[in-house]
């Protein structure tokens, strides 16, 4: 099998179809794409991912790059960082839900964003020149750790206009978790902690070694679900390797649908939307000044975007509540941008993945 390369990146099997040669040729070309600015990496806890690391970060300050390390992380803390920091770029060391044999890298922009089509094939031409020049001995770029973005990260969900904190440590829910001893393994605890949780782990031992196949769909997950049910626990989550895409247990221990995780999400943010624009109206109207609220925060017909292949279940969501959908190719970076483009209030794809712009324009489980 030869080396993969998509929208998505690049990955492949270690020692076989990716190797050190091929690591350092498109971090390097990555370095002249970005051109030799500050770049972000992370890795989703694979047992390759910190060797991998190790030569993507030498090959970057070897281009003359100053290389910030978020160490073990979820690639949507990663893109977060890249975006918060300034940063030319960022680089997720993942292969998402492909086996423990496969790893890779997703290259992130500037902005924050997967890199597109077109930014692609101007990275993929640096790639296949083959022609990189090395910084000199006094040239090379400078490295520093900084994990305290996964806080940042947690911080930036609980401060959610939509979501009341202190009603939900008032439930206090069970919930059983497993992360697949990746990315999640701290991170999905501990927001569920803050939010008052009995946290049950699975698999959150962030060793690298998966517990059960990656991708997360029934019947990888009959473990989680008969655990639900033994813990007679509330609520069952899983995430994948990466910590892009949430799958939901019901009570039962019945698989609540990756399709539907988009939907019930699509479904509660236009909800609480139509709220805050109700209240905001309504100060607004009161106000001494009599001044109108800014029109992106008052709109009557919000958007929503998902990709063609997600469930219709949300457009019957989105027509209940006035809001207009719009579907994109294949791909969380087309969802993204056209969110960006038209100001969607929600997005994502319906394979779990979720995209809220007050966070990050990304898919994120965390949010």
């Amino acid at each position: 099998m030869s080396l993969i390369r998509s929208i998505s990146g690049i990955r492949g099997i270690i020692g076989e179809s990716l190797t050190p040669e091929d690591i350092v040729r498109y971090s390097a070309a990555f370095a002249q794409y970005c051109n030799r600015g500050k770049i972000v990496i992370g890795r989703d806890g694979r047992a390759t991912g910190k060797i991998i690391g190790n030569i993507v970060s030498s090959t970057l300050l070897a281009m003359g790059c100053d290389v910030i390390a978020l160490g073990v992380a979820p690639t949507p803390t990663i893109a977060l960082a890249v975006e918060k920091l300034g940063a030319a770029g960022g680089i997720a060391i993942t292969a998402s839900h492909n086996p423990m044999q496969w790893n890779g890298l997703k290259f992130i922009g500037e902005t924050g964003l997967f890199l597109n089509s077109e930014e692609n094939k101007r990275l993929w031409s640096f790639a296949d020149l083959h022609e990189f020049h090395f910084a000199t001995w006094k040239k090379i770029g400078r490295h520093s750790s900084d994990e305290s973005f996964l806080q940042e990260h947690i911080n930036l969900v609980l401060k959610l206009p939509y979501i009341d904190v202190q009603q939900v440590r008032k439930r206090k829910f069970k919930v059983v978790v497993d992360c697949i001893n990746a990315a999640g393994g701290v991170v999905v605890p501990q927001i569920l902690h803050t939010l008052g949780c009995d946290v049950v782990e699975m698999n959150c031992e962030v060793s690298g070694i998966f517990s059960r196949m990656p991708e997360p769909i029934p019947e990888n997950l009959t473990d989680l679900c008969n655990r639900v049910c033994a813990e007679k626990a509330d609520l069952g989550i899983a995430v994948d390797p990466d910590v892009d895409r949430l799958v939901l247990i019901d009570e039962k221990g019945n698989p609540f649908g990756e399709e539907y995780t988009i939907t019930s999400v699509v479904k509660y943010i236009l909800e609480k939307h139509r709220l805050i624009t109700f209240t905001r109206r309504r100060r607004a109207s009161h106000s001494p000044t009599n001044q109108s609220p800014k029109p992106s925060t008052i709109s009557h017909h919000p958007s929503v975007v998902v990709n063609l292949s997600t469930t219709r279940a949300v457009d019957d969501v989105a027509k209940k509540f006035n809001a207009t959908v719009i579907r994109t190719p294949v791909g969380e970076i087309n969802v993204a941008q056209k969110m960006k483009e038209i100001g969607a209030i929600v997005g994502g794809e319906g394979n779990g993945g979720v995209i809220l712009p007050e966070v990050h324009y990304g898919r994120d489980a965390l949010v």
